[in-house]
């Protein structure tokens, strides 16, 4: 099977436990992720969301609907003022610890892992928009780090 890349789309911001999240969404279906999926996602992410350390709260996640059974949730939250907290779920996926194939059905992950290829597109993206935002300037502004979003497109476009 070729390699292909899949389609990475932008929902606004949110807030989830006094955090404001960032969401992206990659997935190849062009209707995107079903809202089942979603809500399901979007229902365990407080657990992976890191205590406050006086950091800004902040954090992004990117929502993937693999092309199996799977789902994958991971959360990337700022920390210690420059680094990234990582904890991920995933449903649908028993390689990965869930119990059933059912795509709503998350479970924390266990595993070391960060993202797979069509997850990873928005780190680079969203650590020049940290730096540009919070670190940078006198005065770091939270508001703007999180309307500073990665254009939709696919997740190989170039042109960001």
């Amino acid at each position: 099977m070729a390699f292909e890349e899949k389609r990475l789309t932008v929902p606004p911001p949110i807030e989830v436990a006094g955090r404001r999240i960032k969401r992206y969404h990659v997935t190849a279906a062009p209707e995107g992720i079903a809202p089942e999926v979603a809500e399901a996602a979007y229902a365990i992410l407080p657990e992976l969301l890191p205590e406050p350390d006086g950091t800004p709260p902040a954090t992004f996640v990117v929502l993937h609907r693999g092309g199996d059974d799977g789902a994958y949730l991971n959360a990337y939250s700022w920390v210690w003022d420059n680094a990234l907290h990582f904890r991920g779920a995933a449903a649908g996926q028993p390689a990965l610890g869930c119990p059933d194939l059912e795509p709503t059905h998350f479970v924390l992950l266990d595993r070391q892992l960060i993202g797979c290829v069509w997850e990873l597109p928005p780190l680079l993206h969203e650590r020049d928009a940290w730096v540009r935002h919070l670190l940078t300037p006198e005065r770091p502004d939270l508001d703007a780090y999180v309307h500073d979003a990665l254009p939709e497109g696919t997740t190989g476009d170039r042109r960001r």
